[in-house]
């Protein structure tokens, strides 16, 4: 019993004196504000981010009004066709059904976005031209001041 009220003791304590700050608040106050660092490319753009999180939870989970409404009205995802000639056939999420495609956009939307050109792509190395890749590719980009997935293809 003694040992217990002892321990709890040495815990209590122990959490008393890691609460306390060990810095003065007032001289931290007095740093300007920093942007966060962009790292390795990618957008640290706060909205950005936000997006890229709601779409990659939109594409978990199936959720085809909410990845809709963050589509650009002419979203391609027929690699060589026109938006026009894309319409004309089942309709992207069909497509994406037909060909099981959801589990592979939704591996391309989990890879860190990079610039190319007016686009934030994924995976990576799509923007690099030394890799020549060819697989499946997603493009994000900002559409009359707000983000917009417009496209994801293959080849």
């Amino acid at each position: 019993m003694k040992t217990r009220i002892f321990s709890c003791l040495i815990l209590l304590t122990a959490l008393a004196f890691t609460a306390c700050p060990t810095t003065n608040p007032k001289k931290n106050a007095k740093k300007p504000a920093t942007k966060p660092a962009q790292t390795n490319g990618e957008s640290a753009d706060v909205d950005f981010q936000a997006f890229v999180g709601r779409l990659r939870k939109a594409v978990k989970a199936h959720d085809v009004n909410t990845v809709a409404s963050m589509m650009s009205t002419d979203f391609a995802y027929v690699l060589g066709a026109t938006p026009a000639e894309d319409r004309q056939g089942p309709g992207v999420f069909q497509y994406w059904d037909e060909n099981n495609l959801w589990i592979e956009l939704d591996g391309v939307l989990s890879e860190r976005f990079v610039p190319k050109e007016n686009y934030m792509v994924a995976p990576p190395q799509f923007a690099d031209p030394a890799s020549e890749y060819t697989g499946y590719r997603a493009g994000i980009q900002r559409v009359n001041g707000s983000w917009k997935f417009v496209y994801f293809v293959n080849g």
